[in-house]
Parts: structure tokens; sequence; C-alpha cells
């Protein structure tokens, strides 16, 4: 249950069309417990109600089988958001398919959505330098999608061929957020927030030859930009640039 359903709730009490006794039973069924007990986790129900967005799953270091079953106690959790899981494996991704045959699961970004999408709010759209940023951008997307924004992709458009860039500065403009994933040098966010006035969130991915360091060059690099404005997740975190997108658009379409 999200903040947006418990002031429905508390209408449908001031105007008498639910009575007290009911909207007690709905919230003791939701928010007010605050944590299921899994044992082995300890879920966080009361989440969207203090954010607005529920708990997400990171599944790297759980069993399939704690996966799943995180995902079945969010997914029974009153409200509109998809139950999440992100950085799975093969085997948990055929785990979750198996438990819940009508999953969203998108292998390239190592995650699924276990419910319908809502309706999207606000645009997104997630730029890539290169091919193999992929991953990372993919797991932006599909999080920023299942939050609730409306996403576009552009792939593959890094420093090293320009060109490729200004053909899309329509699209860039046309956004409410903007992610811009990169390895190696990690210039592309420098450049499109010198291209562009649009929030923009960098994501510097591990990819790269060896003084890279892991993505450590592409990182120092993005905080160091000299474009105003660019602001710099973790190394290969498309999961948290994806949610900080997403809330963007979500009130610049007017919904939080």
């Amino acid at each position: 249950m999200d903040r947006a359903e418990v002031e429905t709730l508390l209408r449908q009490v001031a105007d008498g069309s639910l009575d007290v006794s009911a909207a007690a039973g709905l919230l003791a069924a939701g928010p007010m417990g605050g944590i299921a007990d899994l044992g082995f986790a300890q879920v966080d129900t009361h989440r969207s109600l203090r954010t607005g967005d529920a708990e997400v799953v990171y599944s790297a270091g759980k069993t399939p089988e704690q996966t799943v079953a995180i995902l079945r106690e969010l997914a029974a959790q009153p409200g509109r958001r998809p139950a999440i899981a992100t950085r799975m494996t093969a085997e948990t991704a055929t785990a979750v398919m198996a438990a819940f045959p009508a999953a969203l699961v998108d292998p390239a970004a190592g995650a699924c959505a276990i419910g319908p999408l809502p309706d999207p709010c606000g645009r997104v759209c997630v730029v890539s330098a290169g091919t193999s940023d992929a991953p990372v951008a993919a797991e932006a997307a599909f999080v920023a999608r299942a939050f609730g924004a409306d996403v576009d992709r552009i792939d593959d458009v890094g420093v090293a061929g320009l060109h490729r860039l200004l053909a899309v500065r329509a699209a860039l403009d046309a956004a409410d957020c903007l992610v811009v994933v990169a390895g190696m040098e990690g210039a592309l966010p420098s450049v499109v927030g010198g291209l562009t006035g649009v929030p923009l969130v960098a994501v510097p991915t591990s990819v790269g030859y060896g003084t890279s360091y892991g993505g450590l060059a592409a990182l120092l690099a993005m905080l160091n930009s000299c474009a105003p404005g660019v602001v710099v997740c973790n190394i290969d975190n498309g999961f948290g640039a994806g949610v900080f997108a997403a809330r963007v658009a979500r009130r610049a379409g007017g919904r939080s």
C-alpha cells in the first residue's frame, strides 16, 4: 500500500463510503505491520508508504528459493506496483519464471517484475556509450519503467563517434530525466550535460582496459565533470540510476 492508496482510503472514510472498521482492517493488512518475517529475511512492507516505492529484491548472494520467497511476499502486499528483483542469475531467473509464469523477465538486465507495470508517467531516456555497457543500461531502463516512467533507449553513442550523439539531440531534449551510462574514460555524461539542460544521472561501468581500474577512472571523470548538473551513481549501479530517474520523471509528469 502506497501513500496515494492510504489517502484514497482516508477520503473514503471521510465521505462515508467506507466504514472505520473496514478501513482499519485494510490498514492492518498493509502498512501498519511494516515487516514480514521470512526467517532468513525481514521484508520491509512499509517502504512504499514511506517513500512511494516498494522494496526491491537484490538477488545477488541469495538462493533462487530465497528470491522467489521474497518476491511472493512483496507481490502479496496491497498496492499497484509490481514486485521487482534485480541482479538475478540465470538459475534464479529460471526459478522465478517457474514460480510466476506471467513474470516479466529481462535477461539482459538480470531483472524481473511480478505483476502489471504501472501506467507510465514522465519520460526517462537511457543513453549508453557502447554495447559493452548494455547490461547496466538495461538494468536502469527496466527499473525506471517498473517504477512508473516511460523509457526510451539510445545505445552505442560513445564519444569515439561523436556524430552519433549529435544525431539524437532531439530525443535527449524530449526526456524528463537522462541516465547516461559509460565505461572506459567516462566522458559521455559530460558531453551530454553540455548539450542539454535535462536532469542527468551518470552511471560509470566497470568496462575498460587495465587503467580503467574496474570503473574507477570513469567514476572519477564523472564526479569531476565540467558540465554543471551532472549527478553520479556508483559503479555499475543501474538500479539506483533507474530509481532516481523514474522519480524525477514522475514528478515532471505530475505524479509522485
